[in-house]
């Protein structure tokens, strides 16, 4: 027993320390909307404000809640293809048929974290998973063609609702999780690079019987970049 007390006092090392910082990535994005519709990656651009409160290391895990509060284009784009796998050409333009819909949110994603490795300088590896909340801000749709001369004879998916249908449900929700690695120096504060998906668990259009979509939710894989600098850390704590 008074062998396991040294250890046993040992196993979790409380902190407070606090950092604030600025991120900004790339988010690639679909829609799955049942019925289906063909679809790409859409691109878009996210960033904002990213808070860390580190609370304790227990044995080497350092344990962290992590919130951010990002603007985020999401959105679709649809592959366009008729039977053969051949992009569909517009009868009046000639050109084959892109349409892209472009979905701006503000999101706010709260994780908790759990890192591996140095704290103050050196690299740290880490896994985060949590809630992400958005909300609507505005729409913008992208398209080479008039939607009256659209060509829907040769198109193998015959689904076109979405086009003419603006964003119903302006509050997004889902689960959000990603893995990452983080540099840190005493001068010059904290840099993260994290890879990210997004699963919605909201429809943008509504899912009752009578409306057209069962399901129109978004799924978003991400790339981000952070940085992060101390405002508060707890003195009196061994930190590697």
């Amino acid at each position: 027993m008074l062998s396991l007390l040294p250890s046993a006092a040992q196993i979790g090392n409380y902190r407070q320390d606090f950092a604030i910082g600025v991120n900004g990535g790339y988010a690639f994005t679909n829609f799955r909307f049942t019925p289906k519709v063909n679809q790409g990656l859409h691109g878009g651009v996210m960033g904002g404000l990213t808070w860390r409160y580190t609370c304790e290391k227990y044995f080497s895990s350092i344990c962290a809640i992590v919130g951010e509060v990002n603007y985020a284009q999401m959105g679709w784009k649809e592959s366009i293809l008729d039977y053969d796998d051949n992009p569909v050409i517009n009868e009046s333009t000639g050109l084959a048929e892109k349409y892209s819909r472009t979905i701006n949110y503000v999101q706010v994603p709260v994780f908790a974290r759990l890192g591996w490795g140095r704290e103050v300088k050196g690299v740290q590896f880490f896994v985060q998973a949590g809630p992400q909340f958005g909300y609507f801000l505005s729409e913008k749709t992208k398209m080479n063609f008039e939607l009256e001369k659209r060509n829907t004879t040769d198109r193998v998916n015959q689904v076109i609702e979405q086009d003419t249908m603006a964003v119903e449900n302006k509050f997004d929700y889902g689960i959000a999780g990603g893995v990452g690695v983080e540099f840190s120096h005493p001068s010059v504060g904290h840099f993260i690079l994290e890879g990210r998906y997004y699963y919605g668990l909201g429809n943008i259009y509504g899912d009752t019987k009578k409306d057209f979509f069962a399901s129109s939710n978004m799924g978003s894989i991400m790339i981000k970049l952070s940085w992060l600098f101390d405002i508060k850390r707890t003195k009196n704590v061994t930190r590697k």
